[in-house]
């Protein structure tokens, strides 16, 4: 039994011998085998295959790299916006910090990592720019290069040395109406002076581009706005004044409120405007008392010296806060507003205004309702605004069209002469339909207007420049305490030829539109003008004349005046309005020739109803023969002497055949 067993191991470890060695020799032959080269199409797959490698890792891990940059540059453009509401009212703004140590911006990584930045920031503006995408607000909040867009790169753009690119980044600024509040007042903080005065006369602009004006300075202690007032105006230098203004100054600084209401009542007469003062046993309000020195302060501030000085004795800011106390009162707020824009006609003074605050106030009250206070801001921002303006607006001459910068090339110039009693924005009102109008209806243009041209003709002609003049003129001298007699109508028109051509009229074709004694004035003025070398611009330039119910031959009013002198003493102004005037027959005789040789078109409008002078006075001012000039249509217009430059609506006849004549007189320029 147990050699069976021995032989019966012996074969089976035999056999496990010869399947080893069986194996063993299937390796070495493979061995052996690999020592042989293999055929060529087995090495072309090989490298195709090490290619493919080499080529996949790299993509990968570029792709993995260019996501890391772009995700590590979004992260970096993202700004948290609840720090910014925190922060966003401070005076001072957080940016990014920037090493400027010059030897990190050596290497090959950070050229490679700036050139990819670049890269995407300009994909990443693109985008935001035409799609609006997210990105839009994320990536306009950084300040870096100049290949950064939105906020900063606009603010750069601004500053830039080109013109053309200025007003361009201007213009994109006042159009931008997505951005955040922060977005706004970065813009505000960082803007320079030409950029901020640019925003404000842009029609588009958001008011958050304007910061509010800074904390005004405490009031002196035992003071009142009223005695610093009078403190500012005693500062003022007394010269370089006439007469007149002389004396109310001397009478606004000597007496308090109570003495002049008790010893001075009555109808106070200063520079043309009646001041009434009633006599009672209270005192006299102290906005009254106000509105009497700042009628004395815009007559200083037309003289370039008392600027400074109104300027250098904290002026700016206590005018500034006379207006914010007085909101209820247009008429201060009017007379401040004069003051500025008197100021501003000097360039020296443009940054000290712009840092006491005014331009946001004046950027508010340009897109006011009201169309004076919107017309006094807009002459005060023109006269800040040496970046699009070579014109300089002085005091009573405004600007109804454009109030605000235009890409519209302006063609011709329409220009608005007031007659007596009359005023650069009441004269050209809408007829009155009701005694009385309400508020709704005086906010409601399409119902009424409180100035034609603006509202009307400048729709109507946009290529049109169409100013208001404003002067002083009184019908009486009753009860007058100045000292000195009323300004001529010679005096007048030379004075108003000096403003004019300081506002560059006569460097286009031109149109005058006159009522009543101001038809006078631009026949005195073109006269004037044609013996002038200097303003031979004007004449050539002067296309046509309107005459709304011109005395030309004299008027009635003054003849009645004359005869109930206990009633109504004339003034200067009117007296030369008597038909026996040799002043008024010269200047008829002298303008009808001038007016045919030069071939100007001339059209005429004369009332031919009475008009209420009071309630019980009842006078055709200007009869069908005095408005005949000799050259020109007449046309009568069943209207009295105040309502004949005073249409009942857009589509009246006044107005049609006004706008006609208009359109035909400058057909050729309007084309050009």
């Amino acid at each position: 039994m147990s050699s069976i067993l021995s032989a019966f191991h012996f074969c089976r470890a035999f056999s496990h011998q010869r399947m080893s060695l069986a194996a063993y020799c299937v390796l070495c032959w493979r061995r052996i085998g690999t020592l042989i080269p293999p055929p060529k199409t087995t090495t072309y797959w090989r490298d195709i295959r090490n290619i493919i490698k080499f080529t996949g890792s790299l993509i990968l891990g570029g792709s993995l790299f260019l996501t890391y940059e772009v995700l590590a540059l979004k992260k970096s453009l993202t700004l948290d916006t609840q720090v910014v509401e925190r922060e966003k009212m401070k005076s001072y703004i957080y940016v990014n910090t920037v090493s400027l140590d010059k030897r990190e911006n050596y290497g090959i990584t950070y050229q490679a990592r700036k050139e990819l930045h670049k890269a995407v920031r300009k994909v990443l503006a693109t985008s935001a720019k035409i799609l609006r995408d997210p990105f839009a607000d994320t990536f306009s909040t950084v300040d870096v290069e100049d290949h950064e867009c939105a906020t900063w790169l606009l603010l750069r753009k601004s500053q830039s040395g080109d013109r053309a690119a200025r007003l361009q980044a201007v213009q994109e600024m006042s159009e931008t109406h997505h951005w955040h509040d922060y977005q706004y007042r970065i813009i505000a903080q960082a803007c320079d002076l030409r950029t901020l005065i640019g925003l404000a006369r842009s029609k588009e602009s958001d008011l958050r581009f304007f910061l509010p004006p800074p904390p005004l300075p405490s009031l002196k202690e035992d003071s009142s706005i009223e005695e610093e007032l009078r403190q500012l105006l005693a500062s003022l230098p007394q010269t370089e004044l006439d007469a007149c203004i002389q004396y109310f100054t001397s009478l606004a600084l000597s007496e308090s409120s109570q003495s002049l209401a008790a010893q001075k009542g009555g109808l106070w007469c200063f520079g043309g405007n009646g001041l009434p003062y009633a006599e009672s046993f209270g005192e006299v309000p102290s906005a009254t008392v106000e509105m009497f020195c700042l009628e004395a302060l815009v007559k200083h501030s037309e003289i370039s010296t008392h600027c400074d000085k109104i300027e250098a004795n904290g002026g700016l800011q206590l005018l500034q806060r006379l207006y914010q106390l007085h909101k209820d009162c247009p008429k201060i707020q009017r007379n401040i507003m004069r003051i500025i824009g008197n100021m501003a006609l000097n360039e020296h003074l443009h940054s000290t205004i712009v840092r006491s605050g005014w331009v946001s106030i004046l950027a508010e009250a340009m897109k006011s309702h009201r169309i004076m206070e919107a017309s006094h801001a807009a002459r005060t921002l023109a006269n800040l605004d040496r970046e699009t303006m070579q014109e300089k607006y002085q005091d009573g001459v405004y600007v109804l069209h454009p109030q605000y910068r235009t890409s519209q090339p302006i063609k011709a110039d329409v220009l608005f002469i007031h007659g007596l009693m009359g005023a650069a924005f009441k004269t050209w009102r809408q007829q009155d339909s009701e005694q009385v109008l309400t508020e709704k209806i005086l906010e409601d243009e399409a119902r009424y207007t409180t100035c034609w041209p603006k509202t009307w003709l400048a729709r109507d002609c946009p290529a049109l420049r169409i100013i208001s003049v404003e002067y002083d003129t009184s019908l009486s001298d009753w009860r007058t305490r100045c000292p000195v007699e009323r300004k001529s109508i010679a005096f007048r028109s030379n004075e108003l030829l000096r403003k004019l051509r300081a506002a560059g009229v006569g460097d286009r074709p031109v149109i005058w539109v006159s009522h009543s004694m101001g038809g006078l004035l631009v026949k005195k003025m073109l006269l004037e003008a044609s013996k002038k070398p200097e303003m031979s611009t004007l004449i050539n330039n002067t296309r046509g004349i309107i005459f709304y119910s011109v005395p030309h031959h004299g008027s009635h009013l003054a003849e009645y005046s004359v005869n109930i002198r206990y009633l109504l003493f004339p003034s200067l102004e009117v007296k030369e309005l008597s038909k026996d005037s040799p002043a008024l027959k010269t200047l008829q005789d002298d303008f009808l020739e001038f007016a045919k040789d030069k071939n100007f078109q001339v059209l005429n409008f004369v009332e031919t109803l009475p008009t209420y002078i009071g309630s019980m006075i009842k006078l055709h001012v200007v009869p069908v023969e005095s408005a005949d000039l000799g050259i020109g249509d007449l046309i009568p217009v069943d209207v009295d002497h105040l309502n004949i430059c005073k249409p009942k609506k857009k589509d009246a006849f006044l107005y049609q055949r006004t706008l006609q004549f208009i359109c035909e007189t400058l057909a050729k320029d309007l084309e050009n």
